[in-house]
């Protein structure tokens, strides 16, 4: 077991990685305070915003395979079809789910305003990123990966 934890913390690309997508929902904060004038400690750990963690997240894991493994390798190709498929559901599908959360909020809204017995519990909206979020997040990703350099 003991071997399997040092593989791991000693995992220079997984680090990096992990590095990236902390350092996006760090910078959530500042952004946000100046977005909306509140500190709000939950957007460490929330979905959506400004920067994309999961883009900076599988953006940082690309580049680090690539960075290690070769550009031409078939680890990169995987991590990139991988990333392309985080970053799509991150700008696609949950930003249509927070879509659809919004218009039920306000359907939700409209309805209580006539006394009606049902469950007000609001959906949340904010869950995906729209394509500069992810963007953005994907070049943080990057930029990180290069910055720490490839551990050969």
């Amino acid at each position: 077991m003991q071997e399997i934890c040092s593989g791991i913390l000693n995992n220079h690309v997984l680090i990096v990685a992990l590095i990236a997508c902390l350092s996006a929902q760090i910078i959530k904060l500042p952004i946000e305070l100046i977005k909306n004038r509140k500190f709000n400690l939950r957007y460490l750990v929330t979905t959506g915003g400004m920067p994309s963690s999961h883009s900076s997240f599988v953006g940082a894991l690309a580049a680090g395979v690539g960075q290690t493994m070769g550009w031409e390798s078939p680890e990169f190709a995987i991590a990139a079809i991988f990333a392309i498929i985080v970053m799509y559901d991150a700008a696609g599908v949950r930003q249509a789910a927070g879509k659809q959360a919004q218009i039920l909020n306000q359907i939700i809204d409209e309805f209580f305003e006539e006394d009606h017995n049902f469950n007000e519990a609001r959906l949340k909206e904010l869950l995906g990123h729209t394509p500069f979020q992810v963007f953005v997040g994907l070049g943080l990703g990057i930029a990180i990966s290069w910055i720490a350099g490839p551990a050969y």
